[in-house]
């Protein structure tokens, strides 16, 4: 007599939602659909938005009149507005002062200094204050007559002699730069010296039997063992001067051209109520950004093409190295 075939149960949600396997298919699922959904809110909605008011002329509140690309090219013919952007190139120079100077630092502090972990913290200290803070106190520090005008008659100078920091159009810009790379600088330092004690020593072991001295250890060692980094630092150094903000925001309110381009898209947005046009001034800077980092990418693919085959051979060296030490272990296991 065949054996009566069992009726599968219907599926209890319920009882599934209880059970382990249940529970655990809950719990994953919460934790992806709840990051992407706070993403999608918070981020690609609000972008998805602007976008859509760049088409427009309008304010925060009263009619909107669609413009088509009018406002991207009010964006370009407006000289408050793109040419804003020509004061990005001095927090550039800056940024890039700032990674040698960080990258320097980094390669001393690595190893062992006397006083070398006081002087890390030091010089991060100035990343931790916020950026309002920072503005405040060296408004304070430029002002005509104060803490840097003092300074500078201690070393003989005269007051009459010296600029207005913040008001002489060939000195204020550097001036703002000057304070943006003291805020960040020891920032980068510490990603730097990360990386750098991350290399392997016996790489260096292995460029001593060389005869390689320590400037040819950095280009051959150092540099292409850091090269993310770098890369990285240099990427947010570049993307931190286009959108620079805090710095002439709080110290000169734009005021004498230091107004730079957030600076700017701030009071066509706030001031003026000219929301479309603030919207696509934002898109444009977010393509400009992107094109830069795209830039970059290939620029540092092409500088550290031999970078792979560098490194390569120092590691057979090191190879070779670890060989000799086994070597030399077994002859004197031998000798006794």
């Amino acid at each position: 007599m065949a054996a009566a075939v069992k009726e599968k149960e219907p599926f209890n949600l319920a009882k599934w939602a209880k059970s382990r396997k249940g529970q655990q298919a809950l719990i994953c699922a919460a934790f992806i659909i709840i990051p992407l959904l706070l993403l999608f809110v918070f981020t690609y909605l609000p972008f998805g938005k602007m976008v859509q008011f760049s088409f427009f002329k309008m304010k925060y509140t009263g009619r909107r009149t669609y413009v088509g690309l009018q406002n991207y090219v009010d964006v370009f013919n407006r000289k408050d507005c793109f040419g804003a952007l020509k004061l990005c190139l001095y927090y550039i120079v800056g940024a890039l002062i700032q990674l040698v100077i960080a990258l320097f630092l980094a390669t001393i502090l690595s190893f062992k200094v006397k006083g070398g972990n006081l002087f890390k913290g030091l010089l991060f200290f100035p990343y931790l204050i916020s950026g309002i803070a920072i503005g405040f106190i060296f408004k304070f520090f430029y002002t005509r007559g104060f803490v840097f005008d003092t300074i500078l008659q201690w070393c003989g100078f005269k007051l009459e002699n010296l600029p207005y920091w913040l008001k002489d159009t060939s000195v204020n810009n550097w001036s703002l730069v000057a304070t943006s790379v003291w805020r960040y600088m020891g920032q980068m330092m510490v990603l730097f010296i990360g990386a750098i004690m991350s290399v392997d020593a016996e790489l260096y072991e292995a460029a001593n039997l060389d005869g390689a001295n320590k400037f040819q250890q950095f280009i051959h060692i150092i540099l292409p063992s850091i090269k993310t980094i770098v890369t990285l630092n240099i990427i947010l150094a570049i993307t931190g001067s286009l959108s620079a903000f805090e710095q002439p925001f709080v110290i000169t309110g734009g005021a004498n051209g230091t107004g730079t381009y957030f600076v700017i898209m701030n009071k066509v947005a706030h001031t003026s109520q000219k929301v479309g046009l603030a919207s696509a001034m934002a898109v444009v800077l977010l393509a400009i950004i992107l094109i830069c980092a795209g830039l970059q990418q290939l620029f540092f693919k092409f500088v550290f093409r031999e970078a792979d085959s560098d490194e390569e051979s120092y590691k057979a060296k090191k190879a070779r190295l670890k060989a000799e030490k086994r070597a030399r272990k077994a002859m004197a296991k031998g000798g006794k």
